[in-house]
């Protein structure tokens, strides 16, 4: 086997021994179930709010826009992932072997993707008992799923990784937090998106989430919900063209900034970031 084939496969390897550890660790363990238990009360609390006179419960048309919401999070778990191992000397460990950046990366994308549908798993099953008017029956509402969510994996890793490379330090990935949400609140996760302001409405169909919300929509909810939503129509030719936008964009750009970013790393600024983070605990 090639020194890049060989460090690929040791990539896989690590991603998968990072997914096993992160159900084995507190912490971890409290993160993959904090916030799938989260949305699942708040699904609970409006399981029989309507909406208008669609005649549509908002938890229903909430739980496939949470799914949508909660793939393209994985953005902010790679870059959350990338600052902080950058930070802590693990990526300095990861050049210094022969393709050890691109077999870091393909641990990353193990880890990260296994670990989202296994959160999406803990917010799904419960949330189908809770509430009614799925179309989960059908063969073609799972393989939409599965489609929409590979799609949006490899729409939005790459970007994670382009803003884990950007980000020098664990504390500044909280400047990243208030421009997502603010994204998240504009996409009609929570609300029909019809509802908001045209220019809002046009805002998030920029980026990604809405559109993950809107395929997930298209898999699990009755041809009839479509009603709600912008042109009464699922547009799933528009939401390929644009998340296969980002996931050119982020092809591109992450190649890039991630050997850029690795040429810069050395021992003494790893040891400079460390000693700072000790004088902040300190």
């Amino acid at each position: 086997m090639s020194p890049l084939g060989t460090a690929l496969r040791a990539g896989w390897s690590r991603g998968l021994i990072e997914l096993r550890q992160s159900f084995t660790n507190g912490g971890d363990l409290f993160n993959h179930f904090f916030w799938p238990v989260l949305m699942l009360i708040v699904l609970f609390l409006m399981r029989d709010v309507s909406f208008g006179s669609s005649g549509f419960e908002l938890g229903t048309l909430m739980l496939p826009s949470v799914l949508g919401m909660n793939a393209a999070m994985a953005m902010i778990a790679m870059s959350q992932l990338l600052t902080a191992e950058r930070e802590d000397g693990t990526l300095l460990r990861a050049k210094a072997t022969p393709h050890g950046m691109a077999g870091y990366l393909v641990g990353k994308i193990v880890s990260v993707s296994g670990g989202l549908i296994a959160d999406l798993a803990i917010f799904l099953i419960p949330g189908l008992l809770i509430v009614p008017g799925l179309t989960i029956g059908s063969a073609e509402a799972w393989l939409t799923l599965a489609w929409v969510l590979a799609l949006g994996l490899v729409a939005t890793l790459p970007i994670g990784a382009v803003l884990g490379s950007v980000f020098t330090n664990a504390r500044a990935q909280g400047l990243l937090l208030l421009p997502v949400l603010g994204m998240i609140a504009i996409s009609g996760v929570f609300y029909p998106i019809t509802s908001l302001p045209e220019w809002t409405q046009w805002i998030a169909q920029l980026f990604p989430v809405y559109w993950l919300a809107l395929g997930m929509r298209s898999a699990l909810l009755p041809e009839s919900a479509v009603a709600v939503e912008i042109g009464e129509s699922w547009r799933q030719a528009e939401m390929i063209g644009v998340l296969g936008v980002w996931t050119v964009l982020g092809l591109l750009l992450a190649p890039i900034v991630l050997r850029r970013m690795a040429r810069r790393e050395s021992g003494s600024r790893v040891a400079e970031r460390r000693e700072r983070a000790l004088q902040r605990i300190g």
